[in-house]
C-alpha cells in the first residue's frame, strides 16, 4: 500500500493524554472526509488502544506511548499504538471478551471494542518488551 500522509505522537502514559491521542487522530482523519459514525468509531478505537497502554503496560509507573496514524492508498486509515511496558503473556486469551488484568474496575472489552470498530486489528506483544496494536479502518469515498 502506498503511504499518503502520516502523523506521529509520543507522550507519557498519563490518563490525560488519552483525550489528546483521540482528538489528534480524529483531526488527522478528517482530511479523509469520514462520516460522523466513522469518526466516532475511530475515536473509540484509539481511546481503547491508548487506555490499554496506559493502564496495562505501565500499571505502577509512567512510561512512553507512541502513536502513529497513516493514510494508505487514499482510503485506509492505519493507527498504531505502541508501548515498551510489561507486555502480554497470552495475546489470544487477552483478546477474549471480559478478560482483564486491570482489576475489578476494568471491563475486559478493550480488544473486542477495537476489533468491532475497525476493519483489521493486529496485536504483537512480548512479556517485558511491550505491545504494538495496529488497526486499520477503510474510509468510504463519498460519491461526487
Amino acid at each position: 500500500m502506498k503511504r499518503d500522509n502520516y502523523l506521529k505522537l509520543e507522550f507519557p502514559s498519563r490518563s490525560a493524554n488519552e483525550a489528546l491521542a483521540r482528538a489528534s487522530v480524529a483531526a488527522f482523519a478528517s482530511q479523509m472526509d469520514p462520516t460522523l459514525d466513522e469518526l466516532g468509531d475511530i475515536r473509540t478505537a484509539v481511546s481503547e488502544a491508548v487506555t490499554n497502554a496506559i493502564v496495562h503496560a505501565y500499571p505502577d509507573t509512567v512510561g512512553v506511548v507512541w502513536l502513529r496514524a497513516r493514510i494508505l492508498d487514499g482510503e485506509y486509515l492505519e493507527i498504531t499504538v505502541k508501548d515498551k511496558g510489561r507486555g502480554i503473556e497470552d495475546v489470544d486469551r487477552a483478546r477474549q471478551p471480559l478478560f482483564t488484568t486491570g482489576g475489578e474496575d476494568r471491563s475486559g472489552m478493550g480488544f473486542t471494542i477495537m476489533e468491532s470498530f475497525t476493519d483489521r486489528l493486529r496485536i504483537r506483544s512480548a512479556p517485558g518488551k511491550g505491545t504494538t496494536v495496529t488497526m486499520q479502518r477503510r474510509i468510504r469515498r463519498k460519491p461526487g
